[in-house]
């Protein structure tokens, strides 16, 4: 009996320290500047989004879940969008060049998204018998992270190209006054 609750314990720990681990070192590289490259921001909610066309190509949500994975699609938005503001995005006013750095509150909100996930997990597991399809929280998940990650891109993007816009615009409101002066 000893030997399977210590099992059991362990099974939880080793995912939890697992993330601390990496959320420690998140938490530590979070004050870099990284570049922010806006014509790359596609790339990764593109591969995504491949990854679960291949899926639910070859394994179909069935009946109502294929709302369900709408309803996640359109949360996991809501839910990016938000993680996407949290971002803190800087432009070089010399070279013109944007830079991204992780916040503070981006990290705990997907700590926050971890947990709620793990919780789910726990609920699912235990509601098994009565008929939920594992299959179909998959689908769900998928579609929620798809959402997560294409709105999260697309207020990023959308943020930045307004940020190097507004040094343009001054600038050749500046060279049009200049002009008329001449």
């Amino acid at each position: 009996m000893q030997v399977q609750q210590a099992g059991g314990w362990i099974s939880y720990a080793i995912p939890l320290v697992v993330i601390a681990m990496v959320m420690a070192t998140r938490w530590k590289r979070m004050s870099r500047v990284r570049p922010l490259k806006l014509e790359r921001l596609w790339i990764l909610p593109t591969l995504y989004a491949v990854v679960i066309g291949v899926t639910f190509s070859r394994f179909p949500p069935q009946r109502w879940g294929w709302l369900f994975c709408l309803i996640a699609l359109v949360l996991g938005a809501g839910l990016g969008w938000q993680r996407g503001k949290m971002m803190r995005i800087t432009l070089d006013p010399d070279t013109h060049r944007l830079g991204q750095t992780s916040s503070p509150a981006a990290l705990l909100f997907i700590l926050l998204l971890i947990a709620v996930r793990s919780g789910a997990k726990g609920a699912i597991s235990y509601a098994g018998p009565a008929g939920l399809d594992p299959m179909a929280l998959t689908d769900i998940l998928m579609a929620l992270t798809l959402g997560l990650f294409t709105a999260q891109r697309l207020e990023m993007y959308l943020r930045g190209r307004r940020m190097l816009a507004a040094p343009r615009a001054g600038a050749q409101a500046t060279s049009a006054t200049a002009a008329s002066v001449s």
